[in-house]
């Protein structure tokens, strides 16, 4: 008999349509069986209460991986990547269904966008249909896109550093935090990072957001010899490195619940601080185990709303050492930042006080 060509999905009181339905996106493993398109969908249906207060109400880019995931694939990052298996889209694709909401963004560039912005669990399962394996929501909600209501700290282990690494460095963090006033919320990133979570008052832009980012790195730094804010790589050294720039704006980290694109099927996956610490390993938390986790524990980050914090005492951090740091290179150069040249290959004649390059 001939595989279904379409199938519907229950998601929330809508159902989806699900084209290639037995498509494989992720192939068996030792650990995992394989895991269809169809499985997908219905696993985003299944996480619907933590998905949806991940990304309601938020600008959101997809990653879509529309033939799977297989060693030696490639993610596109920029036009140079045009023949890349997967990318992201950040703009509506076309035969969006009549229930999908959107909100207009502006890039860095000054353009703006108009992107998929989820209001009920349909809309992640249609994405799902699309091939999408990881939603990118922006830290705003749509009735004010241009400030912030999260603080994110992306904890990203450097090379010769473990998950154990990350998982020490964010119980600093969240001391520092609570020496603050703040609660963090932590997950995993469904690799070896950690990203550690906390809800702010929308009073404040971007630029400030990443300041506070930044300061609160430069604490960290001084509390665990093992942190490093270095931009640069070379400089980074065997430590994690507080990635303050996923708080630029169209700078996003994939949301709670997001599948990865990795073999397994894993899923960045909020967890308790007391879950975090005893975790050795964050390979068992995947589409197979996650929902189950979901649906008899509920979700650790149930009550991540209930407190919007200020973000006064990380700006007053800032002002004691304004001292900028480099932005992505794909963001306009921007006042009092360093230049965007490796410090190794770096010519100091070459480059006046400001950070602008001399012309020959």
């Amino acid at each position: 008999m001939a595989a279904a060509k379409t199938v519907m999905v229950q998601a929330g009181d809508r159902e989806v349509r699900v084209s290639s339905p037995d498509r494989v996106i992720y192939e068996a493993t030792e650990m995992t069986g394989e895991v269809t398109k169809l499985m997908v969908a219905e696993y985003f249906a299944s996480v619907e209460d933590g998905l949806m207060r991940a990304l309601r109400d938020r600008p959101t880019a997809l990653e879509r991986w529309t033939s799977g995931v297989r060693p030696g694939m490639k993610l596109a990052t920029g036009p140079q990547d045009r023949n890349a298996d997967a990318f992201y889209q950040k703009r509506v694709p076309k035969g969006a269904p009549d229930y999908l909401e959107t909100a207009t963004i502006t890039f860095p560039s000054g353009r703006t966008a108009d992107e998929i912005c989820p209001t009920e669990i349909a809309v992640p399962v249609w994405c799902a249909h699309m091939g999408t394996l990881t939603f990118h929501p922006w830290p705003v909600r749509r009735n004010d896109v241009d400030h912030p209501d999260e603080l994110r700290i992306d904890l990203d282990p450097q090379p010769g550093t473990t998950f154990g690494d990350a998982v020490r460095v964010a119980g600093v963090a969240r001391e520092l935090l609570g020496d603050l006033g703040m609660t963090g919320f932590a997950k995993t990133s469904g690799n070896r990072g950690i990203h550690v979570y906390v809800r702010i008052s929308p009073e404040w832009d971007f630029a400030a957001v990443r300041h506070a980012a930044i300061a609160f790195g430069r604490e960290l730094e001084k509390r665990d010899d093992g942190v490093t804010t270095a931009w640069w790589k070379e400089e980074r050294g065997e430590r994690i490195f507080v990635d303050f720039n996923q708080n630029t704006r169209d700078r996003t980290i994939a949301s709670a619940y997001s599948l990865r694109p990795i073999a397994g099927a894993p899923v960045s996956t909020p967890l308790s601080w007391d879950e975090l610490a005893s975790l050795d390993s964050p390979a068992g938390l995947n589409l197979f185990t996650v929902p189950e986790r979901l649906a008899s524990d509920g979700d650790p980050w149930a009550a991540i709303d209930d407190v919007h914090h200020s973000l006064q005492p990380l700006l007053d951090l800032w002002d004691e050492h304004p001292v900028e740091l480099n932005f992505p290179p794909d963001h306009p150069k921007m006042p009092g930042e360093p230049p965007r040249v490796q410090p190794s290959k770096k010519v100091e004649s070459h480059w006046d006080e400001d950070g602008n390059r001399i012309p020959d």
